[in-house]
């Protein structure tokens, strides 16, 4: 049960949904707005788990599999693993976690997968929070990361910009007009930013069912 109505994000809306989660909440930004960083922070203070979509797409990758070769093949050029694929693991995670605090990284990318995920999950999110970080930072920090990662070589970092602008953008937006979106300044340094990132979800603390979203 809900243990505050108070909740900034808190309301019951009409719905056919049959998961029993009673809250979904999305954090989005673009490739190297420090969504990697802030989930660590959340995970590590409000005890989420933490699911990368990003990370079972490369682990399947490596898998050998034929799905596994698809995707290293996509995410090569920078663009988006279909949707049906993504759920697929995606779902396979969230049944293992064992948690029912979950803190989604990844997903939904563009509108296809918006209107694929909350078709499985019944739900929309109740907020939405946007990670705001200039395209010179994002590339600053990705380069500076060098993980060795498929997708962080500037040719497909700069595709991947772009499909963040032409594909996400709009699902941020979408939620914007039904004034669900919270934009936080995340060219700041990581901890300010955990800072603004605490005061909301110090006010959903005391929800036992969460479900959390970061693109």
């Amino acid at each position: 049960m809900l243990q505050s109505r108070n909740c900034p994000a808190y309301r019951r809306e009409p719905s056919h949904r049959k998961s029993p989660l009673l809250f979904l909440f999305w954090f989005e930004g673009g490739p190297g707005s420090g969504k990697g960083t802030q989930c660590a922070k959340i995970v590590q203070h409000f005890g989420f788990a933490h699911i990368s979509t990003g990370d079972l797409l490369r682990d399947e990758s490596r898998s050998g599999s034929e799905t596994g070769n698809m995707i290293e093949s996509i995410m090569k050029e920078g663009k988006m693993v279909p949707a049906e694929v993504t759920i697929k693991l995606l779902q396979k995670a969230m049944q293992e976690s064992g948690n029912d605090k979950l803190l989604i990284d990844g997903f939904p990318r563009n509108e296809e997968n918006r209107a694929a995920y909350e078709a499985v999950i019944k739900i929309e999110p109740k907020l939405v929070l946007f990670l705001d970080c200039s395209e010179e930072e994002m590339e600053r920090r990705l380069l500076n990361r060098n993980q060795g990662r498929l997708d962080d070589n500037i040719e497909t970092m700069r595709k991947r910009f772009k499909v963040f602008k032409e594909s996400t953008l709009p699902v941020i937006e979408y939620y914007n007009s039904k004034g669900k979106v919270r934009k936080i300044d995340a060219g700041k340094p990581a901890e300010e930013v955990f800072e603004d990132i605490k005061t909301i979800f110090t006010s959903i603390s005391q929800v036992k069912h969460c479900f959390c979203v970061i693109l």
